[in-house]
């Protein structure tokens, strides 16, 4: 009986630990203007590790959970450049810059038709 209560607590002790998972969050300052932008920046974000990103237009600040053993902050923030958009420090491209909607292309114009 004695080792049957040893089974089972060492079977809960795994299982509790395998389902812990470690993640973190980290925000950016995203460059953007609209609803489009913020499609576009989540989805851009969207990339293996990271669990959820959301970018805010008001604050221009997309907030990323992600699973640091996968993906690292430096990597999402290169996965949103990519998209167009500028990452704090890291600059989109102009070539993918001038690839965005003009509507979204928030270092030259406001966009005034917010859809």
């Amino acid at each position: 009986m004695k080792n049957l209560f040893l089974l089972i607590g060492l079977f809960l002790s795994v299982n509790v630990f395998s389902q812990t998972k470690s993640t973190q969050t980290v925000t950016f300052s995203v460059k953007g203007n609209c609803e489009q932008c913020k499609e576009r920046i989540e989805n851009a974000a969207d990339i293996k590790g990271v669990k959820v990103c959301t970018w805010e237009e008001k604050t221009q600040v997309a907030t990323c959970v992600y699973s640091p053993d996968k993906v690292s902050p430096d990597q999402i923030k290169q996965a949103i450049a990519k998209a167009g958009h500028d990452v704090g420090d890291i600059k989109s491209t102009d070539a993918v810059y001038k690839k965005l909607p003009k509507c979204c292309q928030y270092r030259d114009n406001k966009c005034e038709d917010k859809k």
